[in-house]
């Protein structure tokens, strides 16, 4: 069996399975941020247009809100399906489901033109969306984490997590060029379809360098193991199990995807805060231009892209759990400043408190892959990763630009909303506090469960913490 310290793969092969994560994690969230900003700036006046402006907005946010329902559902599927059959087929259906659910988004009538079937049908479109992203982030990161070399896992299950500020990059960079060229009307009209119509296009590009990989050679090695043992022991309950990977996370994980959940709660919030809802509270409450806000988060985004593979190889030298109670620790500290900061009206002070924000929760960000992927052996690694994520995103994600808005509507001022992140923040810091340090386990170990890990694991765990 391979061990942690088993010689890397060659760069070559490393270096392809990385870009084709990364690529199509970089389309999918493309997709997916390009719905919350256009939620932000134009979906309240196109599809619910007859509500107050604020109003609207929260409408607006809770369509965007339901994909993150959806989420789990994907995950469940998704990683079931994972598990079985293998990382790389379900990355492709997923990234089909994100293109055709966002490219139809681009052709979708208003509320002008068929009334309230308009924003049904956009929630619909909303939920597929949803369901493919859940799906989506496990296998992506585990693709390269199961490639990888062991002793820089962290840098290089890194680069997937860059496929979200890159993709918020894309999408915010499209999104900022069509309002400095076309006029308000213009934009509202169609100018605001182009984006969603060019999803298409990433898409196929996106199929071909994915469809250009190999397997994880350890789920093939797992996958061997499990047909060997089941035809050994036919009558084997524990062979029959690994048909069910989910119900082998519950038996085995439980308190592992517990502590997943926890440690998305400040990362997840705090992000849709910082990229989502903050075009909001800069436009309405700090008098900020539509154009000058995108611009803002266009380049905090892509200081987060070129952070987050730094945040990941220090996960990899001092561990995951350092850096990630950093973050944590960090973004919750950074509340109050964040939106004094955006109140001056200033675009310098608005591009401060953005950057800082994201560099902050990329020091989360970045060890997640790495950090998730261990705490769970192989056969069930796509299901606990994927449903530790994904659960949490319903609580954390999904409503956090709806309750930072509703918090705006009823109290006025940003100081409940802060206290709001600063709470998500404390909760990750207990979840992550509690969490065993993960750098040096051994994902070739397909029979690893909780409470039964390598002994070369603990020792090692043991100096790390």
């Amino acid at each position: 069996m391979a061990s942690a310290t088993t010689a890397p793969p060659p760069p070559g092969n490393l270096k392809r399975i990385v870009a084709a994560s990364l690529i199509g994690t970089t389309i999918e969230w493309y997709d997916f941020f390009l719905y919350g900003s256009a939620a932000a700036l134009v979906f309240n006046k196109l599809f619910f247009p007859d509500s107050d402006p604020l109003v609207g907005t929260l409408l607006s946010f809770l369509t965007y809100a339901v994909g993150f329902a959806a989420r789990p559902i994907g995950a469940l599927v998704f990683g079931h399906y994972g598990d079985r059959l293998g990382r790389k087929k379900l990355l492709v259906l997923s990234l089909l489901l994100m293109g055709g659910a966002t490219f139809a988004i681009g052709l979708l009538p208003t509320h002008a033109t068929i009334g309230s079937a308009a924003p049904v049908l956009l929630t619909v479109l909303r939920l597929v969306q949803g369901f493919a992203l859940g799906g989506e982030w496990g296998g992506a990161v585990l693709l390269v984490s199961e490639h990888g070399d062991a002793r820089r896992r962290g840098f290089w299950a890194s680069w997937p997590q860059t496929g979200a500020p890159a993709g918020q990059l894309l999408a915010t960079g499209v999104l900022s060029l069509l309002t400095a060229v076309l006029s308000d009307s213009a934009f509202g009209s169609w100018g605001w379809r182009i984006p969603f119509l060019l999803s298409g296009v990433l898409v196929i590009v996106g199929l071909w360098i994915r469809l250009s990989v190999d397997e994880s050679p350890v789920f093939k090695q797992a996958l061997a193991h499990a047909e060997a043992r089941k035809s050994a022991h036919a009558a084997d309950a524990d062979a029959g199990a690994e048909k069910l990977p989910l119900v082998s996370v519950m038996r085995h994980h439980w308190r592992d995807v517990l502590v997943a959940m926890g440690a998305r709660m400040a990362e997840n919030i705090s992000y849709y805060v910082i990229t989502a809802f903050i075009l909001v509270y800069a436009t309405t409450s700090a008098g900020v231009s539509k154009q000058t806000a995108l611009n803002a988060v266009l380049i905090a985004s892509a200081v987060h892209f070129a952070v987050i593979p730094g945040w990941g190889a220090l996960s990899d030298r001092i561990g995951r759990r350092p850096v990630y109670l950093l973050g944590a620790a960090g973004v919750g500290l950074w509340m109050f400043p964040f939106f004094s900061l955006i109140d001056t009206g200033g675009f310098g002070n608005l591009l401060l408190a953005v950057t800082v924000g994201l560099v902050l929760h990329g020091a989360m960000y970045a060890p997640q892959a790495a950090f998730f992927s261990e705490m769970f052996a192989t056969r069930m690694r796509y299901s606990g990763a994927s449903i530790g994520a994904q659960f949490a995103s319903v609580a954390a994600g999904a409503p956090a630009p709806l309750i930072a808005t509703a918090l705006l509507d009823a109290y006025g001022n940003s100081t409940p909303i802060a206290l709001y992140v600063i709470s998500a923040a404390v909760l990750t810091l207990i979840a992550v506090g509690v969490a065993k340090e993960t750098r040096h386990r051994d994902l070739a170990d397909v029979e690893r469960s909780a409470g039964a890990e390598p002994k070369a694991a603990r020792a090692a765990d043991a100096h790390t913490v």
